[in-house]
């Protein structure tokens, strides 16, 4: 008897972790050493937290892309938000692009893109990439057609407290 395939893939805190590390080593023994890992938030964030510290990069930055709205929800196309990391401050330096999940590949290509117009050498790295992405990341813990379901944003954002205004 088998077992129905879960709609979601689910990660859990610890799995994260030992994603984090499988990566760093893949990383580090295909010799990329990146002087700057750049986060693109907020999926990527906890990702490139780990591996900036796995690799031991001091340097860190953010660019904020929106694109997902919800579950299968997105917008006609990725869009950078303020603020915004200077690319030109990273011209001619190895930058490792940081993401939570290749979909569609589409928010890693427009940050890709934008690294390689400013002189960047940048490789993208994911948890987990989806087998219909148009841009492949260089590297990726697994490979998923579920949505996923990561620690950071399974419980959503915490409610209102009373009488406190946003």
């Amino acid at each position: 008897m088998t077992s129905a395939t879960p709609a979601r893939e689910v990660l859990t805190w610890s799995v994260f972790g030992e994603a984090v590390r499988e990566l760093a080593s893949t990383i580090a023994a295909d010799g990329y050493r990146p002087d700057v890992v750049l986060g693109i938030a907020r999926g990527g964030l906890p990702l490139a937290a780990g591996l900036a510290y796995a690799l031991d990069v001091k340097e860190t930055a953010t660019i904020n892309v929106e694109f997902y709205t919800g579950v299968d929800s997105r917008l006609p196309e990725p869009v950078v938000l303020p603020p915004s990391v200077d690319l030109s401050e990273l011209t001619g330096r190895r930058v490792l692009v940081v993401d939570d999940v290749a979909d569609t590949g589409r928010t890693l290509a427009v940050v890709v893109r934008m690294c390689a117009d400013a002189g960047i050498d940048a490789r993208a790295v994911v948890v987990y990439r989806k087998p219909t992405t148009r841009l492949a990341p260089e590297y990726a813990w697994q490979e998923t057609d579920r949505w996923i379901e990561f620690p950071w944003s399974a419980q959503g954002p915490v409610p209102q407290v009373a009488g406190r205004s946003a």
